[in-house]
């Protein structure tokens, strides 16, 4: 199975997050399949940037969404089921 998840970076106390196509079975910040956007709530306001195509397309081939990937998102514009 294939998701469609945060992955954590930076430093301690100063995280951002790309958002990323992984196995369901690679750890949180391990392998990764492709690259779709990414998160930053350290700045103000928070930053986030995310290909609405790539994502699309993503979701047509079967991926699920996590919780907090879904949120980042919908909060980034993109409509999702």
């Amino acid at each position: 199975m294939v998701k469609i998840r945060l992955m954590r970076m930076g430093k301690k106390h100063r995280p951002f997050y790309r958002l990323v196509v992984a196995d369901a079975r690679a750890p949180r910040d391990g392998r990764f399949i492709e690259v779709l956007g990414y998160y930053d709530p350290v700045k103000e306001p928070p930053e986030i940037k995310v290909d609405e195509e790539k994502v699309k397309a993503w979701l047509g081939k079967g991926a699920q969404l996590t919780s907090q990937a879904k949120w980042v998102i919908r909060k980034a514009g993109i409509s999702v089921g």
